[in-house]
């Protein structure tokens, strides 16, 4: 799910400048059977990310132990889910995301029931609950040629409740999609991780 590298690309080429650390929740929860996961959309703002659809998520600070402490302290500040309602199921690769020169590391968590979100609107503008069977479906997985800031590209998106998924968060997603398809003995995926 990235964009083919532009030519003359090196996946070690970074900034002199250290890249911030941050964290982000794959929150995975059961509703009417199936395993669903919320992204929001992010509000228009000045800034790199404005108006993206993302994993709940961002920046580490120092009150926080680790980087799962700030992805669970950011998802309870932008969607009211109290951490101590989530189990930490493991985490995902580590991305590094150039335009903000952010080091992005996912970690996966479950909820048991259905969560009541409390989106802060200053930092939500749109929450998608997503099922996971939506994601797996081809016909939401698409291609187009973009006009990116610095080159035209083949990108990779999905196509959900009329939103772009594109970028991180969808590498992110199709890591966790292959996760799902090599544990399908339940036909929804993750089925062993859901067991008691």
């Amino acid at each position: 799910m990235a964009p083919l590298p532009r030519p003359g690309w090196h996946p070690d080429d970074r900034p002199d400048e250290p890249a911030r650390q941050s964290g982000v929740l794959v929150l995975l929860y059961s509703l009417k059977g199936r395993l669903n996961l919320p992204l929001i959309l992010r509000p228009t703002y000045d800034g790199t990310h404005s108006g993206q659809v993302a994993f709940p998520g961002g920046g580490f600070e120092k009150r926080d132990s680790d980087l799962t402490d700030t992805a669970l302290r950011e998802t309870h500040e932008e969607l009211g889910i109290a951490p101590k309602d989530v189990q930490v199921l493991g985490a995902l690769t580590e991305l590094y995301i150039r335009p903000s020169n952010y080091e992005v590391y996912p970690t996966v968590g479950r909820l048991k029931a259905k969560p009541v979100f409390r989106p802060d609107p200053s930092e939500v503008a749109q929450l998608l609950e997503v099922p996971l069977a939506t994601l797996l479906d081809p016909t939401n997985q698409r291609r187009e040629q973009w006009q990116l800031a610095d080159r035209s590209a083949l990108v990779p998106y999905y196509a959900i409740q009329s939103q772009t998924i594109w970028g991180a968060t969808a590498m992110i997603l199709s890591e966790l999609l292959t996760i799902v398809r090599h544990c399908q003995p339940n036909g929804d995926g993750f089925g062993s991780l859901f067991s008691e």
